[in-house]
């Protein structure tokens, strides 16, 4: 069950993006946690625990929050703005 809800700014233009390859929308000026969050996705699972992450300091200083591009590049996902066809990955692909 998903408990993040936008309750403000509906006004913005959407953005179509990917994550783990379903596609999603948010608004302009997201980043890419609050993106996630609000779409259901969550950072990763906690090494302690069994619990989910959801960022940690969310300013781009604790290396908590990095997902993957489809291409490989990595990406901070609370400082980073979504973008259109933007595709990331919350667990980088093996080979």
């Amino acid at each position: 069950m998903n408990r993040f809800v936008r309750l403000a700014e509906h006004d913005r233009a959407e953005i179509r993006f990917r994550i783990d390859g379903r596609g999603v929308t948010a608004l302009e000026g997201d980043t890419l946690l609050t993106a996630m969050r609000l779409n259901g996705f969550i950072l990763r699972w906690s090494e302690f625990s069994d619990g989910p992450r959801a960022g940690f300091c969310l300013m781009g200083a604790c290396q908590d929050c990095w997902v993957t591009t489809a291409e490989g590049g990595r990406l901070r996902a609370c400082s980073t703005l979504v973008a259109n066809d933007l595709s990331i990955l919350t667990t980088p692909e093996v080979e």
